[in-house]
């Protein structure tokens, strides 16, 4: 039996379900939920559950390049961010009272303590932030309904 490594298409089109433990895996979900956007009434800390979820419109990424080969438009899916281990909350640009604002995620990133505690780093689009400071990095991303054809049928861009 002659061993193959997997190619892309192996995946087919399943519903991404990931977790990151560490600052390389959370570089992963990093990357898929770029350009997520969200109202801010679809994020929520429960501090008695010591979480933090956000629920946002992410841009597949990982279907951007084969959308072109599949003759598919892009497309977007719900997906839920969550930070577990979550002991408090804090942003900077991020307006608290208007929920209808619209906010779009740039990258998520890990900001480590002494320990295993730290901070997770919303970075979002407009000098926004939310800061999650936690005593270990427990992050997963998972996709919640079917994809649907993102309504500006084109990849979002950023200048270089």
């Amino acid at each position: 039996m002659t061993q193959q490594d997997a190619r892309f298409e192996d995946g087919g089109d399943h519903p991404l379900n990931l977790g990151a433990l560490d600052a390389e895996d959370l570089q992963v979900v990093s990357t898929l939920a770029q350009d997520g956007i969200f109202p801010a009434s679809e994020m929520q800390w429960l501090a008695g559950e010591r979480r933090f979820a956000v629920l946002l419109n992410r841009f597949r990424w990982e279907d951007a390049t084969a959308a072109g080969r599949r003759k598919r438009s892009v497309e977007r899916v719900q997906s839920l961010l969550v930070v577990d281990n979550v002991v408090g909350v804090s942003s900077q640009g991020v307006e608290r009272g208007d929920a209808d604002t619209i906010l779009s995620v740039l990258s998520v990133s890990f900001d480590a303590g002494e320990d295993a505690d730290g901070a997770v780093i919303l970075t979002l689009a407009g000098d926004g932030a939310i800061r999650l400071k936690v005593e270990a990095l427990e992050v997963t991303l998972k996709d919640v309904t079917r994809p649907y054809i993102a309504p500006s049928k084109s990849a979002p861009s950023h200048p270089e």
